[in-house]
């Protein structure tokens, strides 16, 4: 038994304290799904933090490899389930990259606007869940209005609002219905008359300025050593983004602007992803107007009954909402993949917490945590 002598007053000496081990989670509200945070407390102050991860883990590679080209799109829209769209596109842009194939020009202006439709969804979400976190209630009405009006136009041409299964090697399930390019203006128009709404509502706001403004800050060494990317390296002053340095699909013809700030702070990420919203918005537009002035046309490859990829082995990877999205397939010339690894962005970006947490007061980790916009299923795979 140890012996303590509790001193109280001016002269007495200062009570020894031990570090205290907390865990957050693995069914916390505030970590976006099955996520374990040990940290080591000192006081109110977080000496040492460690993400342990694996709750949700499916297996998904193992997965792919007993399943056809046909069958992994429908498990790999899955793991960012904020994602589904853009998660399909690296494993069709793989496949068609080893069979030397070419999509017809409308299915990739058609492939680039869903992307960028997924996108304005995908920031929309955590635009209102962020705000939700620290205490406000009111953006996430406003973001999942806007939200809704984008689902509709996605779950009219795909059937789906999470998992829309629309693209094929080759190209997509089929062609765009009538009208619907007015319809997804009309939707694009009206979220962008909307979205200064919710940037006045959030951004200028004093108590969020407080919550956010110089917390969790990343610097750029971070950023590399742990190959974080997307919105939470372009906060950090990383100019890179795949849809403008390696350009894939119609990016090439647009002019894709890369937002980015230096404080790498909190508040900063938060700036990204308003800023990044108005460059989908504008995308979109630009995609609508060229698929209208495109000539009717196939959407589409035929494909033989049971597809075979070629010998060889190759690696797409693509800007997802959250970041670098990569997939690298090795076939055997069969029609299942003989190895495809995933490399999915929050599973990178949420390793780096180890860095960020030490030094900042608890209070502020749910501030942080949620400024990460990362989705568990994508950590896990």
């Amino acid at each position: 038994m140890t012996e303590r002598v509790v001193g109280i007053g001016a002269g007495a000496k200062e009570l020894a304290t031990e570090d205290m081990i907390l865990n957050i989670g693995p069914q916390h509200p505030s970590t976006h799904g099955v996520l374990r945070l040990r940290l080591t407390l000192d006081g109110e102050r977080i000496a040492t933090a460690e993400p342990i991860i694996g709750y949700m883990h499916r297996g998904a590679e193992k997965l792919f490899e007993v399943r056809d080209y046909r069958q992994i799109i429908m498990l790999a829209n899955r793991h960012d389930w904020l994602s589904g769209f853009a998660n399909e596109l690296g494993v069709v842009l793989a496949a068609e990259r080893l069979l030397g194939m070419e999509p017809p020009v409308r299915a990739v202006w058609a492939r680039t606007l869903l992307a960028e439709l997924n996108r304005v969804l995908n920031h929309l979400m955590f635009l209102g869940s962020y705000p939700l976190e620290l205490g406000a209630i009111t953006p996430v009405f406003y973001s999942f209005n806007e939200r809704e009006r984008i689902q509709a136009v996605m779950e009219e041409i795909s059937g789906g609002r999470m998992h829309y299964m629309f693209n094929r090697v080759g190209g997509l399930k089929e062609d765009l219905p009538l009208g619907w390019l007015d319809r997804v203006a009309e939707a694009v128009a009206e979220t962008r008359r909307r979205v200064p709404d919710i940037e006045n509502l959030i951004l200028h706001n004093d108590i969020f300025i407080a919550r956010t403004k110089g917390v969790g800050v990343l610097s750029r060494e971070q950023i590399m050593q742990y190959g974080v990317s997307g919105p939470i390296a372009r906060a950090s002053g990383v100019d890179f983004d795949l849809r403008r340095d390696e350009p894939y699909l119609a990016y090439p013809e647009l002019p894709v602007k890369v937002v980015t700030r230096e404080a790498g702070d909190c508040h900063a990420r938060f700036e990204i992803l308003v800023e990044q919203l108005k460059v989908s918005l504008d995308l979109a537009e630009s995609c609508v107007d060229r698929l209208r002035s495109l000539p009717p046309g196939p959407i589409n490859q035929r494909l033989p009954k049971v597809l075979k990829v070629p010998e060889g082995h190759t690696y797409a990877w693509t800007e997802n909402p959250l970041g670098i999205n990569g997939y690298y397939l090795v076939s055997k010339g069969d029609k299942t993949p003989w190895r495809l690894k995933l490399r999915s962005a929050s599973y990178s970006n949420i390793q780096v917490l180890r860095e960020m947490l030490p030094g900042h007061l608890v209070a502020d980790m749910v501030a942080i945590l949620g400024s990460m916009f990362f989705v568990v299923g994508d950590i896990d795979k």
